[in-house]
Formats: structure tokens, C-alpha cells, sequence
């Protein structure tokens, strides 16, 4: 790890993960890296798990507050949360061992905008970071540590922890370095400046993270590949939600709302993003940008083909194949990918000032438009808002896209009234299934609930949709949007009670 860790004093500070982890104590609030299963770190949290199951043995339970960029992988979320190690999680999660305890209520856990998170931990509302236990791909002689694969809340643990932990990965590629870009201009209000972006490749920063030496009191070698889950293949509902949206943008730019080369693009990870990314790759759109929060690998493709000429985004979202690619060809990769603090990659600001078009799925939409991303049936956790929220208030364009039946029909992912909200109607203006797309913007709630039956509903479920609307249209309260207020939850119900929504 010579080649690694290039500066003395660090060198001198080198352990086993074992060591490490005794390092940190029972109660302390410990911020990870890691984002999407990138860059997180692959041996101290097992270390960890191993103490606290060796606590619970002898009668002495210990549990620490663990803080993320957003989800990770089994070796860290899933580990802890086996051992009932983690007090409190935040801010986005997706190990189903940790959705298990959280949704069992034995698990604290508060959802939180991506963008939000930095803010929130410089103001203290979680209380004092005490460790930071952060991946990173090097050190250089001078002590400047080369981030990972993802940045993440990296930027903001190094600087708020009293004590830091780094792992030094050799199997990230070393051509990372000079890919990243930690912006140090950020401050609280009232000394908040704008932050200086006006192009997705514009670079404001500078390519490492910087932490105190006398902070760091452990340096740990791995060599161990970031999780790397393979997408659903593409399918016939997904191409379909593609070609939706690819008809959209073409008629957004003949109707000269979008130049020919688009905006940049936001898109959220799933085989359904990554359908609309391979419908880009074919289409007519070039020199296209991307400003989002990982770069997967429909996004790689579009880089590769020439057609996406920069993309910035805080984290990779990869298969094995194509991380495979992307290692083989980093030093190429260098000056098309920009990786950037998550408050950066998120900017409510910037997202704005740039006219992102963002995509995102979702759990469910109802008849007006308001969004639920996050909850099965109302009170069931799925993973969390992440950075859809940060984009979506803010996009020049915010889509949402889902399949229209869920659970081989049993769900209508078209609800009269969706069961819990995250993205009000205020926030959407396009929704797509297979079925259609339907374009809210400029419409009454009414004739938004008209459009959205008519374009997204599956045909099965429609006729139930449109006698919801008739029926409300007819009795309720208000007419402005009008709902049957014992019945708009009556589907959700019924699932509960029955396993489908089918009457």
C-alpha cells in the first residue's frame, strides 16, 4: 500500500479494521461513507458488528448512530442492523435487514432530502458527529486524501467528526484522482454565498478532501470491489415508459421549449432509467450533459458513444460489467465525470439555475398528481426520498415514472388519493406508465385527474378510477378537488385486509 498512502505520518498510523473498530465506542454517532453501494468502507463496519455482537454476549448492548451518504451495501447497513447494532439511521437506506428493524420499529430512522443532510449536521439538530469512518483511494505526500468512488457527505464527516478513520481501498482505480471536485465554499446563512455553477462541467473546487492529520487516528488497507448489483433487464413495460418519455422530449424541443440538445439530464437508478438512457444513446439528441446523483450505466454508455459529452453526479451506480469498463478506461473517463459533494450534486439552486430534467420513480401517484416515493401502503418504509425531492421541486421539467400495476396487478399504482406524500402536486408535472404519459402542466385538478386516468391508468383499474371521479365529482365537499373522503384510502385498505386492490 506504499503506492497508496504516500504521506509518513499516516503511514505510521496504520491497523487492522479490528483495531480500528475498538476505536469507536457504544453511543457514538459515526458518519460512513458511502452512496449507492460506492465508495463505502469494506472493513470496519464488520469489525464493528463483531463488537457489538461480542457486547450483547456478555449483557453490555452497544448501538451507535450511523450516518451516510445514502444507501451502502450488506456489509456495512446490513451487518449492523443484524446485531441490532444502529440506534438511529439516516439519511437514505435500501438493505433489507435494515428496512426489516426500522419497519419493526426497532430501528430509529429519519428520511431526509440528500441535499439537506450537510446543513442539518453543521447546524447540530443530530448532535455531535464523533467518528468518521471514510473510504478513500489514496493519500498523497502531502496528506490530501483522493476521494473514492462516490464523495457523498464525505466533505462535512471529515470536518464535523472529532475523530476520522480512513479506509485506503487499492482496488479503486488510481485514476480516480483528479476526477472529483470538493467545493469548500459552502457556509450557513447568513454568510451563504451562490454556489458558482452555470455548467455541468464546470469545476469550483478542488480534487481532494482535506481532514487534519492529528484528527486521523486510524488508517485501514482494504482492497475489496464496491457493491456492484446488476439492474432487472430491460423489459417491454420499461421500454415502453422509455419511449414515452423519448416522444416527450423530441416534442418539447419541434414545440422549442428544450434545445436540440436537451437539458441536463437527472435520472434516478433502475432498469426503467436505464431504458429512457439507452432510447438517448439511439436518439436524435447530441451533445448532451447530465447533472444528477450517480452515473449508472446507461449513463456510461451515453458517454462512451459520444453522446453525452460531460456528466457530474457524487457517486457510481454500477453493474460488474460495466464497472469492469469503467476501471479499465478511468484515465478516459477523467475529464467527462465530475464527482461532487452530494450538497453540491443536489443544489436546489444549481438544479434550478441549470434547468434539469429530472426522471424518478416512484411507489405511486393519485389522481391529481401528488407523488408518494417512499411508503408501501402508508406506513411501510421502502428506502427513502433521496435526491428525488431535491430535483423534483426544482427541475425545469420533473418527471415521475412507474409501471402502472404492481404485485402482477394485485396494486394500481394509480390511487384515488395516495397513502403518503412525498412530491406535491405542485412539484409534478409529468407522470408515465407503459400505458402513457400525461402532461399535468397548466391543468385544473380535475382535468389533471381526467388525463391521468385516461393516459396512466391500466385498463383494468380505470373503470374504478373514473366512477372514484364521477362519484366525488358529484358529492363531495369541494369540487375543486374533489375526493370521497371514507373511500380515498379504501383501496390501500383493501390490499391490507385482502392482498389486492381488486374489489
Amino acid at each position: 500500500m506504499t503506492g497508496r498512502i504516500r504521506n509518513r505520518e499516516l503511514a505510521a498510523k496504520v491497523m487492522d479494521a479490528d483495531a480500528a473498530a475498538s476505536l469507536i465506542s457504544s453511543g457514538d454517532n459515526v458518519g460512513m461513507s458511502g452512496f449507492t453501494g460506492a465508495g463505502y468502507p469494506k472493513e470496519v463496519p464488520g469489525a464493528l458488528a463483531k463488537r457489538v455482537a461480542m457486547a450483547e454476549e456478555r449483557g453490555d448492548p452497544m448501538k451507535v448512530g450511523l450516518w451516510t451518504g445514502a444507501s451502502t451495501a450488506p456489509e456495512l447497513d446490513g451487518a449492523l442492523a443484524e446485531v441490532e447494532g444502529i440506534e438511529m439511521r439516516l439519511p437514505y437506506q435500501s438493505d433489507p435487514v435494515t428496512r426489516a428493524k426500522i419497519n419493526d420499529g426497532r430501528m430509529d430512522y429519519t428520511d431526509i432530502h440528500l441535499s439537506h443532510v450537510a446543513q442539518r449536521v453543521w447546524q447540530g439538530v443530530f448532535g455531535e458527529l464523533d467518528v468518521a469512518v471514510v473510504e478513500v483511494s489514496g493519500v498523497t505526500e502531502e496528506g490530501r486524501l483522493i476521494p473514492s468512488s462516490s464523495v457523498g457527505n464525505n466533505k462535512t464527516w471529515l470536518e464535523q467528526a472529532d475523530r476520522v478513520i480512513l479506509e485506503v481501498n487499492a482496488w479503486q482505480s488510481e485514476h480516480l484522482e483528479g476526477m472529483h471536485d470538493v467545493y469548500y465554499g459552502t457556509a450557513l446563512p447568513p454568510r451563504r454565498m451562490p454556489v458558482p455553477i452555470t455548467r455541468p462541467e464546470d469545476r469550483i473546487g478542488v480534487p481532494y478532501l482535506e481532514c487534519p492529520a492529528e484528527k486521523i487516528i486510524a488508517v485501514v488497507p482494504t482492497e475489496a470491489p464496491d457493491r456492484n448489483s446488476a439492474f432487472s433487464p430491460v423489459d417491454g413495460t420499461s421500454q415502453r415508459i422509455a419511449g414515452h418519455v423519448l416522444d416527450f422530449f423530441d416534442s418539447e424541443v419541434r414545440a422549442g421549449r428544450l434545445p436540440g440538445e436537451l437539458l441536463p439530464l437527472q435520472s434516478g437508478v433502475g432498469n426503467v432509467a436505464n431504458a429512457v438512457l439507452a432510447g438517448l444513446r439511439d436518439g436524435p439528441f447530441d451533445g448532451m450533459t447530465a447533472y444528477t446523483e450517480v452515473i449508472q450505466d446507461g449513463m456510461l454508455d451515453l458517454i462512451e458513444s459520444g453522446k453525452l459529452r460531460m456528466a457530474s453526479a457524487t457517486a457510481f451506480s454500477l453493474s460488474s460489467a460495466a464497472v469492469d469498463r469503467f476501471n479499465r478506461n478511468a484515465a478516459d473517463f477523467r475529464d467527462r465525470i465530475i464527482l461532487r459533494p452530494q450538497e453540491i450534486s443536489n443544489h436546489p439552486e444549481v438544479v434550478r439555475r441549470l434547468g434539469c430534467l429530472a426522471m424518478n420513480g416512484i411507489v405511486e401517484a393519485d389522481l391529481y398528481g401528488n407523488i408518494n416515493s417512499t411508503h408501501l401502503m402508508g406506513s411501510r418504509i421502502q428506502n427513502g426520498i433521496g435526491g428525488s425531492g431535491d430535483f423534483a421541486r426544482n427541475a425545469h421539467v420533473s418527471i415521475f415514472v412507474t409501471p402502472s400495476v404492481a404485485k402482477g396487478g394485485a396494486i394500481s399504482t394509480i390511487v384515488p388519493m395516495v397513502s403518503h406524500v412525498d412530491h406535491t402536486e405542485h412539484d409534478v408535472d409529468v407522470i408515465v406508465t407503459e400505458q402513457g404519459l400525461a402532461d399535468l402542466r397548466g391543468l385544473s385538478p380535475r382535468r389533471r385527474a381526467e388525463l391521468v386516468i385516461d393516459r396512466c391508468a391500466h385498463p383494468d383499474f380505470r373503470p374504478m378510477l373514473r366512477d372514484y371521479l364521477e362519484r366525488a365529482t358529484e358529492s363531495a365537499y369541494g369540487k375543486h378537488t374533489p375526493h370521497l373522503l371514507g373511500e380515498a384510502l379504501s383501496w390501500h385498505q383493501r390490499f391490507v385486509e385482502s392482498g389486492t386492490m381488486r374489489p
